[in-house]
C-alpha cells in the first residue's frame, strides 16, 4: 500500500487570500474530492503551539482513572458529548466493536442559551474534565479548525458552481465534533476482524484530521485497493463525508476508510467532523444536477440525517444498556 494517490495541496493563497488562491484551492480540492475523497492540506494557518497543545490535551484526558473519564459519559447517546469507553463504539456493524476509546465535544454553548433550553436537536452542553487549562486549548482548537473548515468550503463552492459564501449560513452554528481519539496497540487476542476503527464513511461534510506519528489510517480506493495515509508533517488530512456526498449528488466521493493500529505502539489523533447547521436543509446543489445526472436524493435537514447516522453507528450499545 502506498499514499501516491492522496494529494498534498498548498492552501497558503486561499488562507491568505491572495490573487488566485481561491481558485487554485477550488481545483485541486475539487479534483482530489472526484477521485480519492481524501486530501492532505498545507500551509493551513493553523498555530503550531496550539497543535502542540492539543495533542498534549489527548494524552492528558486519556491518562485519567477509568472511574474519572467514565463519570463523563452522561446522556451520551442523546448529546453526543463527552467519553466514549474502549469498545464503546462499532464503526462496522458486521464487525467486533473497535478498539479505541474517545472523547468528544461541540459547540460550545451556554446553559441559559435559548437552543439549549429548547432542547433543540444537537444542542447540548459540552462536558469537561478536571484538568488544569483543558477546557481552553481544546476550545480553542475547536475554533481553529471550525474556521478553516469554512474557508475550505469557500473553495469547495467555488468548484461546484455556487457563490463561495454558499456553506457560510449553513456552517456558522454546525454539529461539528471535535473528537480526541486514543488507539492501544493491537492485541494479539483480538476478535477476528476488530481492528481500532473499522471500515466506514464519515457522516457529515469535511473532517480535518490530526494524526500522530504513529500512522495506521487506510483509505479505499474507488478500484478498492487499500492504500495508506501516513502522517506528514505540518499537515491535516482532509476527506469528504457522506453530507457533503449528498449535496454534489454523488459528483464528490465518500471514501471507506478505517484504521488498524499495527505498530505496537499507542495511537492517539484529533478528528474534526464538521456537520452543518442542524436546520441547513441538505438538497442537491443545481450545479450538480443535470438531465444526465437527475437528482438522487430527496431534500432533509442537517439534524435528521446525522440521526439516522449516529443510530445505527450506536445500535449495539444501546441493545447493551
Amino acid at each position: 500500500m502506498n499514499n501516491a494517490h492522496i494529494p498534498i495541496i498548498d492552501l497558503g493563497g486561499l488562507v491568505d487570500g491572495a490573487p488566485g488562491g481561491l481558485e487554485q484551492a477550488a481545483q485541486e480540492i475539487g479534483q482530489a474530492a472526484r477521485e480519492t475523497g481524501f486530501f492532505y492540506v498545507k500551509s493551513h494557518g493553523i498555530d503550531a503551539d496550539l497543535i502542540a497543545g492539543i495533542n498534549a490535551a489527548a494524552h492528558a484526558v486519556f491518562a485519567l482513572p477509568d472511574a474519572d473519564k467514565l463519570a463523563l459519559t452522561k446522556d451520551f447517546h442523546k448529546t453526543n458529548r463527552g467519553y466514549v469507553p474502549m469498545e464503546g463504539e462499532n464503526l462496522d456493524p458486521s464487525k467486533p466493536a473497535d478498539l479505541k476509546e474517545a472523547f468528544n465535544v461541540g459547540l460550545e454553548l451556554a446553559p441559559d442559551d435559548p437552543c439549549i433550553l429548547a432542547g433543540e436537536p444537537f444542542r447540548a452542553l459540552n462536558q469537561w474534565p478536571d484538568l488544569p487549562d483543558w477546557r481552553d486549548t481544546v476550545l480553542d482548537y475547536f475554533n481553529a479548525v471550525w474556521g478553516l473548515g469554512r474557508t475550505i468550503h469557500r473553495a469547495i463552492a467555488l468548484d461546484l458552481k455556487a457563490s463561495p459564501d454558499f456553506f457560510e449560513g449553513k456552517l456558522d452554528a454546525p454539529m461539528a465534533t471535535l473528537r480526541l481519539l486514543h488507539y492501544p496497540p493491537q492485541p494479539a487476542d483480538a476478535a477476528a476482524g476488530q481492528i481500532g476503527a473499522g471500515t466506514h464513511t464519515d457522516y457529515g461534510n469535511i473532517t480535518i484530521l490530526l494524526p500522530d506519528e504513529v500512522g495506521g489510517l487506510e483509505v479505499r480506493r474507488r478500484d478498492g485497493e487499500w492504500i495508506q495515509a501516513p502522517t506528514v508533517d505540518g499537515t491535516f488530512i482532509c476527506n469528504i463525508g457522506d453530507c457533503l456526498m449528498r449535496w454534489t449528488n454523488d459528483v464528490y466521493v465518500s471514501t471507506p476508510h478505517r484504521v488498524v493500529n499495527s505498530s505496537g505502539r499507542e495511537r492517539y489523533s484529533i478528528a474534526f467532523f464538521l456537520d452543518p447547521n442542524p436546520d441547513a436543509e441538505v438538497s442537491c446543489l443545481p450545479g450538480c444536477v443535470s438531465a444526465d445526472r437527475p437528482p438522487q436524493y430527496a431534500p432533509i435537514s442537517g439534524a435528521d440525517y446525522l440521526w439516522s447516522r449516529l443510530d445505527a453507528t450506536y445500535e449495539h450499545t444501546k441493545k447493551g444498556s
